[in-house]
């Protein structure tokens, strides 16, 4: 619920788009407005905080810091959400140093709290999560997929691997590619394929008629510009699969340990043999996969909402208001 003083708007600025989080504000009992980099005085006397994405912030740096001084004049922190880091691959380095040079941001709130740069005084880790109204069970019940009869597919993965076209994919269609003909001699059923040109429906048909579907490499998991290391985050498929009752198997991600326990609620894979040996264990050990399937289902529309991570922001701004006045 919203507070009690007169701080009940959430402002997104910046063309901040990010319909998710207009939904999860307003169940909140918060109004939102979109004002691009010039709201109101009136606007700013009610608002919570002002919500971006620091995509943007980046391709228009003087737009945020006009936003910015507007903000701190009203006593508004200005929170930046980043769901393409950490390396930020498709925008320049100089782009990006400016924008961190500037100090746009008062809380700089990524999916992955690796070091990288510094946008804001204070970060707080705000992971993927579902939107509800698209990912659920969709009249679907936990109890249908407890019958192995129910499955079309043991192993699939559905998203993009036009390798060719978009290089950030070229390694993810790789691996596909390479393990399609391993699962195909072990007598598995595999379905491997794009997701453009298939309906919302036929792609939630095959999550929640796989018993296992694979998450390898998103479009933020590019490696360092060094090359050394891989993001940290977990895609959006981490919690859309469970919230749709699939059972998820992943390659290994370092914040899987904030988000899910990793012995009942998540399952992942070192490398490509290990991938195919999990594979191997998850079909062979029904009960335990659907077991795990059910756990990260319940964790995730508890934990994993929208409406938690924007309680989490909001939490984080009444902080930021409290330690200012301070």
């Amino acid at each position: 619920m919203p507070p009690n003083d007169n701080r009940n708007l959430v402002l997104f600025g910046l063309n901040a788009g990010s319909e998710m989080f207009h939904d999860a504000f307003q169940n909140l009992g918060y109004e939102v407005a979109v004002v691009g980099d010039h709201p109101t005085p009136a606007q700013l006397a009610r608002a919570a905080l002002c919500f971006t994405s620091v995509y943007n912030g980046v391709r228009a740096p003087w737009s945020a810091l006009k936003l910015k001084r507007q903000l701190k004049r009203a006593g508004v922190p200005l929170i930046g959400i980043d769901r393409d880091g950490p390396w930020h691959m498709g925008r320049l380095v100089r782009q990006l140093r400016l924008f961190a040079w500037l100090k746009v941001l008062d809380i700089y709130a990524p999916h992955t709290l690796q070091p990288t740069y510094r946008f804001a005084p204070v970060v707080v880790y705000n992971a993927n999560a579902v939107w509800q109204r698209n990912f659920n069970l969709h009249g679907r019940t936990l109890e249908e997929m407890r019958d192995p009869a129910f499955f079309r597919w043991d192993v699939s993965f559905v998203g993009n691997m036009h390798g060719e076209r978009y290089k950030e994919h070229a390694e993810r269609q790789r691996f596909f590619a390479a393990l399609r003909p391993r699962l195909e001699a072990l007598g598995l059923r595999v379905l491997f394929t794009n997701s453009g040109g298939m309906s919302e429906q036929e792609q939630i048909d095959v999550i929640q008629r796989s018993v296992i579907n694979l998450n390898y490499r998103s479009s933020c998991d590019h490696p360092s510009r060094s090359g050394v290391e891989m993001s940290w985050g977990l895609p959006e498929r981490c919690y859309g699969v469970p919230a749709r009752g699939g059972f998820m198997l992943s390659d290994e991600r370092r914040h899987a340990a904030d988000d899910f326990d990793l012995k009942t609620e998540w399952a992942s894979y070192r490398d490509f043999e290990d991938c195919i040996a999990r594979i191997q264990h998850f079909v062979g050990h029904f009960a335990e996969t659907r077991a795990v399937a059910e756990a990260a289902h319940a964790r995730v529309m508890r934990d994993h909402t929208y409406e938690k991570r924007a309680e989490n922001l909001l939490a984080a701004a009444r902080r930021w208001r409290e330690a200012r006045a301070a």
